[in-house]
């Protein structure tokens, strides 16, 4: 990118070779009929290669052509990677160039007697450019212009509406461009070709076959994010491993979301965030080789909207030891009520054989500091319970979510569609009546989908849960353990152990069960 930014630099402004204004003025005095012209050279992408060598090409091309003219070029305008057809896309250095145009010099003082570019679609593709760029350029006379149409005359007699044509021209010809590369796209896309311009992070450079190592942390994001971790960590687990975008950048969290939701790493191709399907209304396979299956991409697409724009669950904060907020004081209070208050973890002192303990804060904190417990011993019991409650769990997962059932409903809303377009071909209803019933049909597949895709998630999730329990917990980071056990617990009361040095005694850990019914509910 600085290299590139070097070359731009290079090819803007006054030329190295050009001659200070006083010796120019003087060859100028001395030959009337030398054109002191300046240059304007743009190209709409440079995304691809980033190395400049458009416009530098066409640089090139305009100076070897004003030496051939006996010229002399006394500054050069450059817009790279900007279209002139977008509205909202603002050039910097054309709208200099207008400015100095008008003026009849340059911002260093030399005069201006004609303009060079490659050609006229470089400098202007909207009839207001075109408009304004004729207004300054006519705003002295006997200025000379120079494009690979050869000379032309600006000042004749109907070259403003030859021009406006032109752009005419050109607009029509863009958009017909558009259109095309709208209709090529879709077109691969439903032959389940690969329309991607870079290479997909996951795949090799031929598009199709995948890149052993990006492809299994492809994989491992979807499991671990359906298991319960956030997109930000998966994004900071992709920096740590120096892990690039197809554009040699380190990933961000919106990067990363977008491979995790991008339909194509289980082999199906969207098109403006739609699935696009066949004849029978199924799903497009593409060509190239899928990382995950289709029940898991559903799966983290709807954990990922699940959780709204934080991208992780609640969006709460990341705690250092495992069961902080989790354990509840169950010390009994001088009124004879339970302090109840949420323990927290803290390293503990050099002297003790473990490393992190639990403690019931301070009054003036809101406790009672009335309890302390072993960390390690208390992480170890209570993940122990939890693993045997979710490995139970697991094993009747999938047999909790049934079968969407609803195939029937949505075949009928799909025939319903056809039929509609078939009368409205055949003129047998008109356009008023097409069109006020083509929505509502249109309404009920996409929520018919919608319903599917959520239970296809569903199913997803619940196989996610039946992997080794034991194993797949190893794996998990704090977050994605604290989350499960959220899920099965309600909290854990820890009773005090009483006053010397005692053996750890488990009893004094008394776990509160969620129910199947809490465990759904939102905490």
């Amino acid at each position: 990118m600085a290299a590139r930014e070097e070359v731009i630099s290079k090819l803007r402004g006054v030329p190295a070779d050009l001659p200070p204004l006083a010796e120019v003025l003087a060859m100028l005095e001395a030959n009337p009929g030398m054109k002191c012209v300046i240059c304007y050279a743009r190209i709409s992408d440079d995304a691809r290669a980033k190395d400049a060598h458009g416009i530098e090409d066409q640089h090139r091309e305009l100076s070897d052509k004003a030496r051939e003219f006996g010229w002399l070029m006394v500054h050069r305008y450059t817009d790279n990677d900007k279209s002139a057809s977008k509205e909202n896309v603002i050039r910097d250095d054309f709208e200099q160039m207008l400015v100095d145009l008008a003026a009849g010099k340059t911002a260093g003082g030399y005069p201006v007697h004609g303009v060079m570019a490659v050609n006229d679609d470089r400098l202007y593709r909207r009839p207001g450019d075109w408009e304004r760029y004729l207004r300054a350029f006519t705003a002295h006379e006997g200025r000379v212009y120079w494009d690979s149409n050869g000379l032309q005359d600006l000042y004749a007699e109907g070259f403003e509406i030859k021009g406006l044509i032109g752009v005419a021209m050109s607009l029509a010809e863009t958009r017909k461009k558009q259109r095309r590369a709208r209709a090529s796209h879709r077109n691969r896309a439903i032959r389940g070709q690969s329309v991607s311009a870079w290479r997909p992070f996951g795949w090799e450079d031929d598009k199709i076959a995948l890149r052993p190592v990006e492809a299994e942390a492809i994989r491992k994001a979807v499991h671990d994010v359906i298991s319960g971790a956030s997109v930000s960590e998966i994004t900071q687990r992709w920096k740590e491993a120096g892990y690039l975008t197809a554009r040699g950048n380190l990933f961000q969290y919106q990067s990363v979301k977008q491979v995790l939701m991008n339909a194509r790493i289980c082999g199906y191709r969207e098109v403006n965030g739609e699935l696009v399907r066949d004849s029978d209304d199924q799903p497009i396979v593409g060509e190239w080789d899928a990382i995950v299956t289709p029940k898991e991409w559903f799966a983290v697409v709807a954990a990922i909207r699940g959780r709204g724009r934080a991208g992780q669950p609640g969006g709460k904060l990341v705690h250092k030891y495992l069961l902080t907020g989790i354990l509840r004081c169950g010390n009994t209070l001088e009124d004879g009520t339970k302090c109840n208050h949420p323990m927290k973890g803290q390293k503990a002192n050099e002297w003790v054989k473990y490393e992190h303990g639990y403690f019931c804060k301070k009054t003036v904190d809101g406790g009672c500091n009335g309890t302390y417990k072993r960390g390690d011993e208390t992480d170890k019991h209570i993940t122990k319970l939890v693993l045997a409650k979710l490995k139970a769990d697991a094993a009747a997962a999938v047999k909790d979510v049934p079968d969407w059932g609803r195939e029937d409903e949505l075949q009928a809303a799909l025939q319903r569609r056809a039929t509609l377009e078939l009368r409205w071909n055949a003129g047998e209803i008109d356009d008023e009546g097409f069109f006020r019933n083509l929505p509502v049909v249109e309404k009920t597949i996409k929520e018919l989908r919608a319903d599917q895709a959520k239970n296809i998630a569903a199913k997803a999730a619940a196989e996610e849960a039946t992997a080794d329990v034991d194993r797949e917990w190893k794996s998990k980071t704090i977050r994605q353990k604290r989350e499960l056990i959220k899920k099965v617990l309600h909290a854990v009361i820890a009773f005090p152990g009483g006053m010397g040095n005692k053996p750890f005694d488990v009893e004094q850990l008394i776990p509160v069960w969620r129910s199947a019914e809490s465990a759904a509910l939102p905490e």
